[in-house]
């Protein structure tokens, strides 16, 4: 992944370089051990084109699954066989979706991790990392784990249509979540949180509250 990719990285996709902490900046977190918390890595991957594009997945239903149906990002916990979190975002994108980004992406930097904000989840720390792939990058549902791959324009996802809440029931109590809207899909929890500190870090200003506009984002 430290080499140059085979293509010339959008002009962009290479300003957006200077919003992020360098892949190699600082030690990488150790491997858990026994009895720590999990962790997972996730791909924010933008696609070059006439308007730059973020992938997204939808999981599949499954029992059990804490994020079954969810909107989400590749990605997935790390093995112990993974060197890196990098390799475990590489690793986890190429399962799901078919997208090779060791061969086909320029690794922009990373953002910072995070963890699930209730106890109702799992205990993991999931750490984003950022890549920009040229125009005409496919992507598919590789995995049984997953039941949908979109491409969805940055300009939609920070526009006064796509910003709104949605009510989660948890047992008896029904709380209200901020979210994104793609048509009838619905991003919110840690993924809308990712996008939330992406947008911040390359705009200094978070997505509008539903009702309110915002300038475009850049194309």
């Amino acid at each position: 992944m430290h080499t140059p990719p085979p293509f010339t990285l959008d002009a962009r996709l290479a300003r957006l370089t200077r919003f992020f902490p360098d892949l190699d900046e600082g030690p990488p977190p150790p491997i858990p051990t026994e009895g720590e918390r999990v962790q997972a890595a996730v791909s924010l991957i933008l696609r070059a084109g006439p308007a730059l594009e973020v992938l997204l997945i939808r999981r599949a239903e499954a029992e059990g699954d804490p994020w079954s149906g969810h909107m989400a990002l590749p990605g997935g916990r790390r093995d112990p066989e993974d060197e890196s979190l990098l390799h475990t975002a590489v690793r986890e994108t190429l399962e799901e979706t078919g997208v090779r980004l060791s061969e086909t992406a320029a690794p922009l930097g990373r953002l910072d991790p995070l963890v699930p904000a209730t106890r109702r989840l799992p205990p993991i720390s999931i750490f984003p990392f950022v890549f920009g792939v040229p125009h005409g990058t496919r992507a598919r549902a590789a995995s049984g784990e997953v039941d949908e791959v979109l491409w969805t324009p940055l300009s939609h996802l920070r526009s006064r249509e796509a910003a709104g809440t949605v009510d989660i029931p948890f047992g008896d109590v029904t709380r209200t979540f901020p979210c994104l809207r793609v048509e009838e899909r619905v991003i919110w929890g840690l993924t809308y949180r990712i996008l939330l500190d992406f947008f911040r870090r390359i705009e200094a200003e978070p997505p509008p509250s539903p009702g309110h506009s915002r300038p475009s984002l850049t194309r």
